[in-house]
């Protein structure tokens, strides 16, 4: 769980480590939710994640939003904050909410859309480069989470 809003964040820049919180959720989208929608979301998303230092992914497939943000604490309440506004979303599901140091797992991503075909790959690719335990870990639970979703495109 991220920690409460008065208590700082202690960056360890020098290391290319931060205190990073992530949060991964499930959700099922409303009707009418398609192609054009996703395009809209992702266009949407790499326009203001940046300026609130959030990176991550988004799988969609079947009708259902798979997605694993990381950032600072105050973007990603302002994020959970937004998605339960969200029309587009139907039950939101928390998978998991965590802070640790460490390095960010999609640094260049400020908004990446996989396929749920390839989601798999991409995972275990990062699980591969990952230098840090901490990360290969996280990659792992966010696999696992994905394997419980059981997503079909």
């Amino acid at each position: 769980m991220c920690p409460p809003e008065d208590q700082p964040d202690e960056p360890h820049e020098a290391y290319g480590l931060s205190e990073l919180c992530s949060y991964c959720y499930c959700s099922r989208a409303t009707p009418g939710v398609g192609t054009a929608e996703i395009d809209r979301i992702i266009a949407s998303a790499r326009l203001n994640n940046p300026g609130l230092g959030i990176t991550g992914l988004l799988v969609f497939g079947s009708g259902v939003f798979f997605q694993w943000l990381e950032g600072p604490r105050s973007g990603i309440d302002v994020m959970r904050r937004r998605l339960a506004a969200d029309t587009r979303h139907d039950t939101i599901i928390a998978l998991d909410e965590s802070e640790e140091l460490r390095e960010r797992l999609f640094p260049e991503w400020d908004m990446e859309l996989v396929s749920a075909t390839a989601i798999r790959e991409v995972l275990v690719d990062a699980i591969d480069d990952a230098g840090e335990s901490s990360n290969a870990a996280a990659l792992q639970r966010l696999l696992a989470m994905l394997d419980r979703t059981e997503m079909q495109v």
